[in-house]
């Protein structure tokens, strides 16, 4: 995957941080953005596997895609049209 993807208003590498500071750094992140806004999102907690669905589900987001690459999980978020 290149990180210069284009499809991407934002990246975000939250790699190192434990819960909870991956979803609240991606919510002020989305924040940040416009509707129907792609953030990609970098992180290393494996908690980040569960916490991620449920934060999208919750505020409204979807989410697009979540994979492994090595030791990282990337999220291609898509930022909802309403804040929940």
């Amino acid at each position: 995957m290149d990180d210069t993807d284009e499809r991407f208003a934002a990246h975000l590498d939250v790699s190192g941080m434990l819960c909870p500071m991956p979803i609240l750094r991606a919510r002020r992140k989305l924040d940040d953005l416009a509707p129907g806004d792609m953030l990609l999102l970098t992180a290393t907690d494996p908690a980040v596997v569960q916490d991620m669905p449920a934060f999208c589900s919750m505020a409204g987001h979807t989410l697009v895609m979540a994979r492994v690459e090595g030791d990282k999980y990337l999220f291609e978020i898509r930022k909802g049209s309403s804040e929940r």
